[in-house]
């Protein structure tokens, strides 16, 4: 394990075996770090000739107003929890642009972006699928755990021709009290409307992961590289 501090947000960084032929950026929900996930590698039980390197970037400490501005890891601030709060769109830009960096640390170590996933929970899902759709190149696939897609109208007018056919992983619990289940499987809805290679998952938990849901994670993994 390795931690990498070349770029604006330090990772933890998790090389397999052999030399990395396909990356995961993997981010961390609202004031957790790049740890959170760790963990989930070995559960996931990949085969051991997959040579994926693992990136678990931890998001910057800044006052949430939500948490009576208490200073914590985030990707961006949160006003409140409603369908109709505002939005930071300056912080989830910032933190687009951040991730965008790391992709560009792995195409520079060789990795092709066609070998690239995003992937994210709650606040890290939301930054996964924005940064996702709108990057210029073709990417492997977006994996959005209990999260949301924010400003969704104004990032699919944004999105980028090269990522309409990167397949899509969006799960959530059905009794989330966070993020509600209606608005993440909302953006479940407009994806599919707007005929992205989208699949919903659904399990019955909190706002957290589960066995099954690992599980199904490993195995679309597994169809893909």
């Amino acid at each position: 394990m390795t931690i990498n501090e070349d770029s604006s947000l330090s990772c933890i960084e998790i090389e397999p075996t052999n030399p990395a032929n396909t990356s995961i950026i993997w981010l961390h929900g609202l004031g957790a770090d790049g740890n959170d996930f760790v963990s989930v590698i070995p559960e996931l039980n990949l085969p051991p000739t997959t040579t994926m390197r693992f990136i678990f970037p931890h998001a910057p400490i800044m006052p949430v107003t939500i948490n009576n501005g208490y200073k914590m890891r985030a990707w961006y601030d949160i006003y409140a929890i409603a369908i109709d709060a505002k939005i930071d769109r300056n912080g989830i830009n910032q933190s687009v642009r951040q991730l965008e960096k790391l992709i560009q640390r792995e195409i520079s170590r060789g990795i092709d972006t066609k070998n690239i996933f995003l992937a994210g929970f709650s606040q890290g899902a939301a930054i996964a699928l924005t940064t996702g759709l709108c990057y210029p190149a073709s990417l492997a696939g977006i994996i959005a755990l209990s999260g949301y897609l924010p400003l969704a109208n104004e990032v699919l007018q944004k999105a980028s021709v090269a990522n309409r056919h990167t397949p899509i992983f969006l799960a959530h619990g059905t009794e989330d009290p966070i993020v509600p289940y209606t608005i993440g499987k909302m953006g479940y809805d407009i994806l599919r409307q707007a005929a992205y290679p989208v699949t919903w998952h659904s399990y019955t938990m909190l706002h957290s992961i589960c066995e099954a849901e690992i599980n199904d994670i490993s195995q679309w993994l597994q169809d893909r590289v």
